[in-house]
């Protein structure tokens, strides 16, 4: 029986389904992380073959210690993967502690967590990729900005999501950005991208060849929904265009990409950009050597009819699968923020979307920032049919207009007067 050390199994609170596929295919599956055991979820604990918690899963030495517990009970780990962005680097670092072979190891993290090392990897593939600098003080900055022209985007050059990500648009903003930047973090700079977000979402064997391809579609800067605190939309593709499959193939086999699951973002231009290429184009944004966050493996199973935890448990196991993909359709995300005042209530969205709705839940306040406090996911088989959705979810209330204390009142009009005066 192998044995597979599968670490923070509780989070995001979905991921005891690879768990649980992971069990059904005879793999022993041993759980390491910081909640208590008697507060896991009993999926997560029907799922695995043994817990063992942590009082930090920050501290390396506690979690190390968790592996060679169950290297000394059960024999040598197989596996080991948290298939979470937050933990890639200490998967890594545990897999080249204990010699664990399948997945990568600490020389690896450069070309896979930093922005500014993928840029290469990207050339190699063919893929043409923002300029960027590296910040370090005002005279370079503005020399890269004199060069590219703003607005510039600064973000961590090892970073997760778009935490401490900003838009720079002149001189100013570069100031006040240099001035509060936190000290002990490398940034990188890159030209502004006139472009929406679309994604390859893969798993891939031990070729380096994928037995599953879908990819999603981000119309709003994340960026944007973080900093200015907005709704939050995306969708899984009914089909994966053919640019953007040919694109996430070189890339997987630039990166040496084997055994993932993996989640590889690309621009779309929205509009000619010299130096990157025409309108419609795929551009490169940035790596994820793992599942989309949050709910999306939810999500492409409803689009395509499939279950994306058993062909990665597959992968695991057996290097192969043999389960059928059905039905296409889109599936839609659309996360309200709290606070705004909506044209329809959450009842009426649920009343009128019932047949089409899979998973209505509240997300994880350290999630929302990028993705909303209330999800809704629903699939249709028309772009035209999801507009709707994502128009009636989100549309808010127009505010008010304050009448004046000594205006007379205007009389209400019926409908057959307000059609009088639109004819008219």
């Amino acid at each position: 029986m192998k044995n597979f050390v599968f670490i923070s199994p509780n989070f995001p609170t979905n991921y005891w389904k690879f768990c649980r596929e992971l069990k059904n295919n005879g793999m022993n599956v041993l759980g390491v992380g910081d909640q208590p055991y008697e507060e896991l979820s009993w999926e997560l604990k029907d799922s695995l073959n043994e817990y063992y918690r942590v009082d930090n899963l920050e501290h390396y030495d506690t979690v190390y210690r968790a592996v060679a517990f169950f290297i000394h009970k059960y024999g040598r780990i197989d596996w080991l993967e948290s298939n979470n962005e937050y933990w890639l680097e200490r998967d890594a670092q545990l897999r080249t502690d204990f010699c664990i072979n399948t997945g990568f190891q600490v020389e690896d993290v450069p070309r896979i967590k930093y922005k500014s090392r993928m840029k290469a990897f990207y050339k190699r593939a063919g893929i043409p990729a923002a300029r960027y600098h590296l910040v370090d003080d005002w005279k370079s900055c503005r020399a890269f900005i004199q060069e590219v022209g703003y607005p510039v985007v600064v973000k961590p050059d090892n970073g997760v999501g778009a935490s401490d990500t900003h838009k720079l648009s002149n001189d100013a903003d570069l100031q006040a950005f240099l001035r509060d930047r936190s000290p002990d973090v490398t940034y990188i700079m890159e030209e502004f991208i006139h472009a929406e977000v679309n994604s390859y979402d893969a798993i891939i064997d031990a070729t380096g060849t994928p037995i599953f391809e879908t990819g999603n579609i981000t119309p709003m800067s994340i960026m944007d929904i973080v900093n200015e605190e907005d709704n939050s939309i995306y969708y899984i593709l009914k089909d994966l265009p053919e640019d953007t499959r040919a694109a996430g193939r070189a890339a997987v086999q630039s990166f040496g990409v084997y055994s993932r699951f993996i989640h590889f973002e690309f621009f779309r231009l929205t509009q000619d950009q010299k130096g990157l290429g025409k309108k419609g184009q795929i551009v490169a944004l940035e790596v994820n050597m793992r599942p989309c966050g949050g709910f999306t493996p939810d999500m492409i199973n409803f689009a395509h009819s499939t279950n994306v935890y058993k062909i990665w448990a597959d992968m695991v196991a057996f290097d192969r699968t043999d389960l059928p993909v059905g039905e296409h359709n889109f599936c839609a995300y659309a996360g309200r923020r709290d606070g705004k005042p909506f044209q329809y209530s959450h009842e009426e969205i649920l009343e009128k979307y019932a047949a089409q709705m899979k998973m209505v839940e509240r997300i994880p306040d350290v999630l929302a920032g990028a993705m909303g406090n209330q999800m809704y996911l629903a699939i249709f088989p028309t772009q035209a049919e999801m507009d709707q959705f994502y128009h009636d979810v989100l549309l808010c209330r127009e505010p008010e207009a304050e009448v004046p204390a000594e205006t007379e009142a205007v009389p209400v009009l019926g409908a057959g007067e307000i059609a009088e005066v639109c004819k008219n």
